[in-house]
């Protein structure tokens, strides 16, 4: 049997490569949920963004890399990391886009009591949990941060 590098032989090394594509394929999915997460405020972006840098940390040093770089969703796992707060603008946009879409579907869409209820409860507890984060203070070092970074 040839031993490779690392001694894994070829048949563990065969083994990887089914493994690497599973884990990309499923940080490229989360990925995806997190976009959508953006526009619709009762989904999580962070969280899913971070499962993503983690799968891909363990299986494409590349695809993590363009992640934690990207301009725009690099920027939730850095403020994740640095442990900032969701800037104000974000704050009131979100909660005015939740409290919207969830008012809309419990008048017009839902017809069921409970799951009005359910929806308003929801509502009060995303309302709560993105007021209850200490907002982030935007400081001129992070503005210059930000211009300087350029496309990615």
């Amino acid at each position: 049997m040839e031993i490779l590098k690392n001694n894994q032989t070829k048949k563990e090394k065969e083994l990887r490569r089914p493994v690497k594509i599973l884990l990309i394929a499923t940080g490229t999915f989360l990925i995806g949920i997190s976009i959508v997460g953006i526009f619709i405020p009762v989904l999580p972006t962070t969280p899913f963004l971070l499962l993503a840098a983690s799968l891909y940390a363990k299986s494409s040093m590349r695809f993590y890399n363009w992640l934690i770089n990207n301009r725009i969703l690099g920027r939730y796992i850095k403020n994740y990391r640095e442990g900032k707060g969701i800037p104000l603008k974000v704050k009131i946009v979100t909660i005015s886009i939740l409290w919207i879409t969830i008012g809309y579907s419990a008048i017009f869409a839902i017809d069921i009591l409970w799951v009005r209820i359910l929806l308003a409860f929801i509502a009060v507890g995303v309302t709560i949990h993105i007021s209850s984060k200490k907002p982030k203070v935007q400081d001129s070092k992070d503005i210059t941060d930000h211009e300087s970074q350029g496309p990615v």
